[in-house]
C-alpha cells in the first residue's frame, strides 16, 4: 500500500487577537491629550499596568484536525465562512506554520489561494510564468515545454509582456491557475479564488482539475459551490469552527453539511462583524401573505428578505441570492442590480433591507437552499452566508404525486401535446 500524499495529525493553528475599544471619531486634540496623559501616568507609576491597553484573546482557527489523503484523490473541503478552510490550505502550502500537530506531504505542491499569489507585480506575465515554475522546483526546460500551453489556457497572449500589476483580477486568476495546473505538481491546492472568474473560465478550470486527477495527481479544492464539489471530488472534508466534523464520500458529507448549514427555520440572524466592509445581518423567508414560512406549495413563489450592513461607502456592489437543490445543484441566482443598474453606484454606509420574490412557479417539489452574497461581481466576495432552506410540496395538482410518483427533473411544465390519428 502506497504512502498517503498528505498526512495531517492533530493539527492546530492559534492566533492572538488584540481588542481595542473603538471610537467612531477622534479629534487631533484628543489624540494629543491622551498621549500626554499616558506619558504622565508612566512617569508617576512606571510599573503599573495600563488600564487602556489592548486585551488579547486566543483564537484557534484549527484545533486537533487529523486526516489522510491518498495519491490521486480529489478532495473537496467545505464549511461555513470562518470554519478554517483557508487556514488549512495555507498550512498545507507552507505559507504559515501550525501551532500544534504535524503535516507530512509527499510531492511538489502548487497553490492558488488568492488573486496574484506568488506573482511579482513589476514582472511581466512571461517572467512570472518562469518565476512561478522556479518556485515550484521546475527546471527551465520543463517550463519552456509547457509555456505555450499555459499561455493558451490563460488567454493572455496579447498581454504576455505587460507587467501583471496592470492585469485585471480575472486575468490574474487565469494566469495563476494556468501556471499552477500545467507545471505538473503532484498536489494541486485551489481555494475559492476561482469564484472571481467568469462561468466559462470556471468550467474550464474544473475540467482541468478533473484531468489533473485522472493523471494520478492529488487535488484539494475549497468551494461553496456544492455542485462543483460533487462534479470534481471523490471525497469531502467538512470543517466547522476549526474542527473536522466529517470526512467521507462526497455525497454523504455534502448532504450532512447542507442539512446543518441550512436549518429548517424561516429567519436567520448573523452577528455583527466590524472587520467586514459589508455583511448580511438577517435573512427571512416569507409566503404570499407576508408571513414567515419554510413550507410552500407547488407553484408558489417564496419571498426572501435580506437585511444587510455596509460599514463604509461602497461602489460597484450587488446583493445576490443563490438557490440550490439539496444535492447542491445551482438552480438559479438573482441580484438586486439585475433590474436596477443604478445600484452599482455608491451606496453610503448604513443598514439596508431588500427583498425579492423567487421565480419558482415552475419548479418541482423538493428541498431548496438559499444563500446570500454581497460583493463586487467577478472581482470580490465581501460576505456570503448559507442562510435558510425551504420545502416545495406537491399539492395534488398537475405534475407529481397525483400520478403516483414524483416527476423527474428540476422543473415541471404543463405542455400541450397533439395527437394525429392514424388514417
Amino acid at each position: 500500500m502506497s504512502a498517503p500524499a498528505v498526512s495531517v495529525r492533530n493539527l492546530g493553528k492559534k492566533y492572538l487577537l488584540s481588542h481595542q475599544p473603538r471610537e467612531q471619531y477622534t479629534a487631533l486634540r484628543d489624540v494629543l491629550s491622551d498621549g500626554v496623559a499616558s506619558f504622565a501616568r508612566r512617569l508617576c507609576r512606571p510599573f503599573a499596568k495600563d488600564e487602556r491597553a489592548d486585551s488579547v484573546e486566543e483564537f484557534w482557527a484549527l484545533q486537533d484536525v487529523s486526516f489522510e489523503i491518498k495519491q490521486g484523490e480529489r478532495v473537496g473541503i467545505i464549511g461555513r465562512n470562518g470554519a478554517g478552510k483557508s487556514t488549512l490550505l495555507k498550512i498545507l502550502s507552507r505559507i504559515t506554520e501550525p501551532s500544534t500537530g504535524s503535516i507530512r506531504i509527499r510531492g511538489k505542491v502548487a497553490s492558488l489561494l488568492e488573486v496574484g499569489t506568488g506573482f511579482h507585480p513589476e514582472l511581466t506575465g512571461r517572467e512570472n510564468i518562469y518565476l512561478n515554475g522556479a518556485i515550484l522546483g521546475m527546471r527551465r526546460e520543463e517550463i519552456r515545454r509547457k509555456f505555450d500551453e499555459i499561455v493558451q489556457f490563460a488567454e493572455i497572449e496579447k498581454f504576455l509582456d505587460t507587467p501583471v500589476k496592470r492585469y485585471s483580477s480575472g486575468m490574474y486568476v487565469r494566469l495563476a491557475f494556468a501556471v499552477a495546473a500545467h507545471l505538473e505538481p503532484e498536489i494541486l491546492v485551489v481555494d475559492e479564488v476561482l469564484a472571481v472568474g467568469d462561468a466559462q473560465f470556471q468550467n474550464k478550470c474544473l475540467g482541468k482539475m478533473e484531468e489533473v486527477g485522472r493523471e494520478g495527481r492529488t487535488v484539494l479544492f475549497v468551494s461553496h459551490n456544492m455542485g462543483a464539489i460533487h462534479k470534481l471530488c471523490d471525497r469531502a472534508i467538512w470543517l466547522e469552527s476549526g474542527q473536522l466534523l466529517e470526512s467521507s464520500d462526497t455525497d454523504t458529507v455534502v448532504q450532512k453539511y447542507l442539512s446543518s448549514a441550512f436549518p429548517g427555520q424561516s429567519t436567520r440572524q448573523f452577528p455583527v462583524r466590524s472587520d467586514k466592509a459589508a455583511q448580511v445581518l438577517q435573512v427571512r423567508l416569507l409566503n404570499g401573505e407576508h408571513q414567515e414560512s419554510t413550507e410552500f406549495g407547488l407553484g408558489e413563489e417564496p419571498c426572501v428578505e435580506v437585511r444587510y450592513l455596509l460599514n463604509r461607502e461602497l461602489t460597484g456592489i450587488h446583493v445576490a441570492c443563490i438557490v440550490t437543490t439539496v444535492q447542491g445543484v445551482h438552480a438559479f441566482s438573482t441580484a438586486d442590480t439585475d433590474t436596477n443598474a443604478q445600484l452599482f453606484e455608491a451606496r453610503p454606509a448604513g443598514e439596508y433591507v431588500s427583498w425579492v420574490r423567487l421565480p419558482m412557479k415552475d419548479f418541482n417539489s423538493g428541498i431548496y437552499h438559499v444563500a446570500i452574497g454581497i460583493g463586487i461581481p467577478g472581482v470580490q466576495i465581501l460576505d456570503r452566508q448559507e442562510a435558510l432552506s425551504f420545502t416545495v410540496h406537491d399539492t395534488g395538482g398537475f405534475g407529481t404525486l397525483k400520478e403516483g410518483a414524483r416527476r423527474a427533473g428540476l422543473l415541471v411544465f404543463e405542455v400541450p401535446w397533439h395527437l394525429r390519428e392514424k388514417t
